[in-house]
């Protein structure tokens, strides 16, 4: 970033945010095709990593993955099952609720993984930098600049910031 100051006055620093946009985006294009080389769809994919990298204590739930991916339910209910029938996932009811459905791993849907996620890793050393220096160009430039806190957001700001799940709890 040059001359932080000057681009605090005159607002966003549109090419910095576009090429954030950009490496995001090539990123994602590679992922997209590394997924379908693996005979994957991309989601499908997401949905065996969102699954492996669950935080320590959240169970794997249908729920809790169509949030991870940010997806509806129905949705995650179908790439599950399609993961299922190439025995990539496995479901599970629970003992205590029958109505509630896990999801794990199979052996083959680790390796499979594995296999993306290293492909990744190379990838990202890659292009990693890259994405790492805009994004942190930005980041201090809008720690400098004026713009709205989260105390002062409801001011300026009446989007609300609700996860998939908490609207989902308001409509019941």
């Amino acid at each position: 970033m040059h001359n932080t100051q000057n681009q605090i006055e005159e607002g966003p620093d549109y090419r910095a945010m576009a090429e954030l946009r950009y490496e995001v985006r090539r990123f994602l294009r590679f992922s997209e095709n590394a997924a379908r080389e693996a005979e994957l769809e991309p989601q499908q994919h997401q949905l065996l990593l969102a699954l492996k990298g669950l935080p320590a204590g959240m169970r794997p739930t249908l729920s809790v993955l169509a949030e991870r991916l940010q997806i509806q339910h129905h949705s995650a209910v179908e790439l599950v099952d399609r993961l299922a029938s190439r025995r990539l996932i496995r479901r599970y009811r629970s003992r205590t609720d029958k109505r509630q459905v896990f999801v794990r791993l199979t052996e083959g849907g680790e390796e499979v993984l594995r296999k993306l996620s290293l492909h990744h890793l190379q990838e990202l050393k890659t292009r990693g930098p890259a994405l790492v220096q805009v994004l942190n160009g930005l980041i201090a430039l809008a720690n400098k600049s004026a713009l709205p806190s989260e105390s002062t957001r409801g001011e300026t700001d009446t989007t609300p910031r609700t996860s998939m799940t908490d609207r989902k709890k308001a409509r019941s």
